[in-house]
């Protein structure tokens, strides 16, 4: 992808600053924006900051949850594509500790709160009841991605970091469950990742996998927020 220009860029940085042992972060921006706290018990993530209330609520809930993130500055990167109200997540919480996330970029805040929650009561909880353990990563296959949907003149949700990717699994004893192998893999595979995706489906607006067309053979696709019915295939 050719480098875009940057337009309407706002200047933020966040400072962690330790208090009473938890994560904060100071803000500085072009505008002013309020500030919520968001703490969890086992992972500490930095103070959301946001433009309004809904936004603000999101990133209380994403903290709250567990997550640790960074929210980041909007920007518009021409040719329809954008970030506004996205995060960057580093780790989630499940049941029992972290559950790591690798390769992701920018994800807008109401989808990352969404795929916080799918990664432990979807996700870790799947592998605990099929494998006996519990999850320790989901390896993505990236968000944020300035582009068409493929075949397509129309943008991508990638295109305003409204989806991710995911392309595999790493249970806590090491063994990788890739989607691209497992879903015609062993019983256990299958399962798991049938099981995963039909747990995506009550919580996201478009889940896609290998059963959708071969562009998807190896990842899934999840997109928006369910507000409805969800498309799921």
């Amino acid at each position: 992808m050719l480098p875009l220009a940057a337009l309407g860029l706002s200047a933020c940085s966040l400072v962690p600053q330790v208090s009473g042992g938890g994560y904060a972060a100071t803000e500085t921006a072009s505008h002013d924006r309020s500030t919520v706290s968001a703490r969890s018990a086992r992972i500490y993530a930095p103070a959301p900051v946001a433009q309004n209330n809904a936004d603000n609520q999101c990133l209380a809930q994403l903290g709250e949850a567990g997550a640790r993130f960074e929210p980041l500055p909007d920007r518009y990167l021409g040719q329809g594509c954008s970030n506004l109200g996205t995060v960057m997540m580093h780790a989630l919480a499940s049941d029992t500790g972290q559950l790591n996330v690798s390769n992701l970029g920018p994800v807008t805040c109401p989808v990352s709160s969404a795929f916080a929650a799918w990664a432990r009561f979807g996700a870790d909880r799947a592998a605990q009841q099929i494998f006996g353990q519990r999850l320790a990563s989901i390896q993505t296959m990236g968000s944020y991605a300035c582009r068409n949907v493929a075949g397509t003149s129309r943008r991508s949700a990638h295109a305003s970091a409204d989806a991710i990717d995911i392309g595999a699994f790493i249970l806590a004893d090491g063994t990788r469950i890739s989607v691209a192998e497992g879903w015609n893999g062993n019983a256990k595979e299958r399962e798991f990742l049938r099981v995963v995706q039909r747990s995506a489906c009550r919580r996201f607006a478009t889940v896609l996998g290998p059963d959708y067309n071969a562009d998807h053979r190896d990842h899934f696709h999840f997109e928006g927020v369910i507000e409805g019915n969800s498309y799921c295939r």
